[in-house]
């Protein structure tokens, strides 16, 4: 009864006791929409999921990094996305506020960095020449760009996947998530304003200043060429299904060694 106890107050939902003659069976209700794996990565349930597909045009407007409502942020939609393909130790590039796709989504395994230190990131994770990590060869299982390569400067996107490659091992992956050129556009926008309307501080774009070599979004075309250009292969697209297709994921791998 204890250790059920625990293992339900774990869920992070509320409870319901059932009796049954001398049985007392105590479950989490309603059902959790977010559950912790034994490694400790989070991962929506199939409930959440659907919650979020029939919402998303509201999500889109109100819920950009912030889950609220029991209903998933744009950012943690993404994060849970990317979660699903991550097949080991990670580098996430571009990690922003708190480290978070690492820390709660992968459970810890892995490490964050990023050009402009954000809340909750230590010097440790501030890299301010991203053309040269500051790691081995092969160090990691895989390294991510969720909704960022974008803000790589143009001049340099080759040169930091290639930096990418390097620091994967080998049959390691590389995952990147871009959102279909007119959504970025109107997300980008309506965080803007809804940041000057209501003194919010949602707009990470806006908090670092936009460069002259930056853009608010990549043709499917420059990923699939630049990640050519940088080794990988066996080049994947996946959707996301519950922002309804307007955002989606691109997946290479670099070479196993034979």
């Amino acid at each position: 009864m204890l250790r059920s106890l625990r293992q339900t107050r774990s869920l992070q939902g509320c409870y319901r006791i059932s009796l049954s003659n001398t049985r007392v069976d105590l479950v989490v209700w309603p059902p959790p929409t977010t559950v912790e794996s034994q490694s400790g990565q989070m991962k929506r349930t199939t409930l959440q999921k659907a919650k979020d597909f029939a919402t998303f045009p509201l999500r889109a407007l109100t819920l950009f990094h912030e889950d609220r409502w029991g209903l998933s942020s744009l950012a943690s939609e993404r994060f849970d996305y990317v979660a699903r393909e991550v097949v080991g130790r990670c580098l996430d590039v571009g990690c922003g506020y708190h480290n978070k796709f690492v820390t709660k989504w992968l459970g810890g395994n892995g490490k964050g960095i990023d050009v402009f230190q954000y809340a909750g990131l230590s010097q440790e994770d501030i890299v301010e020449d991203m053309a040269h990590f500051p790691f081995e060869d092969a160090s990691f299982d895989s390294i991510t760009f969720i909704a960022n390569l974008n803000h790589v400067p143009r001049s340099d996107r080759d040169a930091e996947l290639a930096e990418a490659y390097r620091c994967l091992k080998p049959g390691g992956n590389v995952i990147v998530t871009m959102g279909n050129p007119l959504a970025e556009l109107a997300v980008h926008k309506v965080v803007e304003w809804h940041d000057r309307l209501l003194g919010t501080r949602f707009d990470m774009d806006s908090e670092r200043g936009m460069g002259a070599e930056e853009a608010y979004y990549l043709k499917d075309s420059e990923i699939t060429e630049r990640l050519v250009r940088a080794g990988f292969g066996n080049l994947t697209k996946k959707y996301f299904l519950t922002q309804w297709g307007l955002n989606h994921l691109w997946m290479g791998w670099k070479k196993s060694v034979t």
